[in-house]
């Protein structure tokens, strides 16, 4: 029996895929691949895998972390591959190894929110953007687990932050919190267009470039 982490990106139409339909999606893939799983036990048995940290539907990534447990032994070095025939467009399998850092030690996030504005990056706009994220304070509301709405400052959970624009597109690279309590880069663009309703983006894209364990190696 072993227990291994699988690494693998979403992109393209892919990013549409819900956490649960990704989830049958790797069931699919391994079952035509003949992987035998490690099933829990009772009276509704299923396969045991899950997402070190689940991606909103919408967001792309190219640091996706799926746990699994195996009956047998792999060949963990062709086994990217070997999946990647049965994947469907925008999801590929990078790696594989054997999972020993438990996931609590997933420590932080480094993404890229981009704001997209129609009309260009003007000097205002990107002055204002950055003015925002210079405060020490930045409250919007989110909505909890039970579905209310509650207000929640994502400042603190900003760890890192730089700026730059590229055509009609200004880039927010980030550092957050990945856990206990997280941050959804999401919420970095939906605090521009809440606290700066003179210049919201036209549309907002989010990308997950690495996770992070406590000394801010690659979480593997």
């Amino acid at each position: 029996m072993a227990k291994l982490r699988l690494q693998f990106c979403k992109e393209g139409r892919a990013v549409y895929i819900s956490h649960l339909d990704l989830l049958r999606t790797f069931q699919r893939v391994f079952l035509r691949e003949s992987l035998v799983l490690r099933h829990s036990q009772g009276f509704h048995p299923h396969p045991l895998m899950s997402f070190a940290l689940p991606l909103p539907v919408g967001q792309s990534s190219g640091c996706e972390l799926l746990d699994f447990e195996t009956d047998g032994q792999l060949e963990l070095a062709g086994l990217p591959e070997k999946l990647n025939r049965c994947m469907p467009e925008g999801i590929t399998a990078v790696d594989c190894w054997e999972a020993v850092k438990p996931i609590r030690e997933l420590d932080a996030l480094r993404c890229r929110v981009e704001l997209v504005y129609d009309g260009g990056v003007t000097p205002e706009i990107a002055g204002a953007v950055k003015g925002l994220f210079a405060r020490d304070a930045i409250v919007i509301q989110k909505r909890t687990k039970h579905k209310a709405m509650a207000d929640v400052d994502i400042r603190p959970l900003i760890r890192e932050l730089t700026f730059s624009a590229e055509g009609e597109t200004l880039l927010l690279d980030a550092l957050v919190a990945a856990q206990n309590p997280g941050l959804n880069p999401a919420l970095m663009a939906a605090a521009v267009e809440t606290c700066l309703p003179d210049c919201p983006p036209d549309f907002a894209r989010v990308r997950r470039l690495a996770l992070l364990d406590r000394e801010g190696a690659a979480f593997r």
